[in-house]
């Protein structure tokens, strides 16, 4: 706990600071190589597993997403992770733990990541009528809302959402297109949600980035692999030339380098 309120200090520190690598308190750390601004507008879904097209990445640039969250055991150690390594991720939360630990929620925005949406209790909502599976999307994002900024609303601050399973519907898809809530698939994951040991969830994941070269990488921060993965893969970025872009929503008080 000590290591990880040191870590938490740090980022936070730097967190009022510029968002460029060597602005990290670390000089050695990964850090957060640029921010990206994701107009829903210009980018309504991304995601090569789901979509046709991905965020604007260049070669050896990738972002971090977190799913199934907030989840104290787990959110401690990828936090403290992130934090030696300054680096920002996003996290798609599902709303019944956003409700159950807000504190936690409100921890992890003010550490500086960003805060999506993951409905509320994660059903899988191609299989629901329409009307109900749009039910669960608001409840979730009201509950994520509320623990954040203390008002239910069904309009995000952050207007970034992921579907449980990548599983969707066109209604539910063009629902959230009117409403300018960008869809985020992935273009590559650890497949951390079958059991395996944290060196081989290790040994999947870089091989795989290293085929794709880039792109939205997805993780799942209640899993304990995961969690004792991520200091190992974090270093393995910062060795082999990998950059993370840190993405926000437009009008995000975060200062941007790049707009799209």
């Amino acid at each position: 706990m000590r290591s990880f309120g040191a870590a938490i200090l740090a980022l936070l520190a730097w967190s009022g600071a510029a968002h460029a690598a060597d602005e990290c308190p670390r000089k050695d750390a990964l850090g957060t190589s640029r921010v990206l601004t994701v107009d829903p507008a210009s980018y309504p879904r991304v995601g090569t597993k789901s979509f046709p097209d991905t965020l604007p990445l260049q070669d050896h640039e990738v972002v971090l997403t977190f799913d199934d969250g907030p989840w104290p055991s787990t959110d401690r150690k990828i936090l403290a992770a992130l934090a030696h390594e300054c680096v920002r991720a996003t996290f798609f939360m599902i709303g019944k733990p956003a409700s159950e630990h807000p504190e936690l929620v409100r921890q992890i925005a003010a550490l500086g990541h960003t805060i999506g949406h993951h409905t509320w209790t994660h059903h899988n909502l191609k299989y629901m009528k329409p009307d109900d599976a749009i039910g669960e999307i608001d409840k979730g994002i009201a509950a994520v809302q509320t623990a954040l900024h203390g008002r239910a609303t069904t309009t995000p601050s952050t207007p970034f959402f992921r579907f449980p399973y990548f599983e969707m519907s066109p209604e539910t898809l063009a629902n959230l297109e009117k409403r300018g809530i960008a869809v985020f698939g992935a273009d590559l994951w650890a497949s951390d949600w079958n059991k395996m040991t944290p060196q081989e969830e290790l040994k999947l994941l870089t091989g795989r980035l290293n085929a794709a070269g880039k792109g939205i990488i997805l993780l799942h921060d209640p899993k304990t692999q995961t969690a004792a993965m991520l200091p190992a893969f974090l270093r393995y970025l910062r060795d082999h030339n990998y950059r993370i872009v840190h993405i926000v929503p437009p009008g995000s008080k975060t200062v941007s380098d790049q707009t799209h």
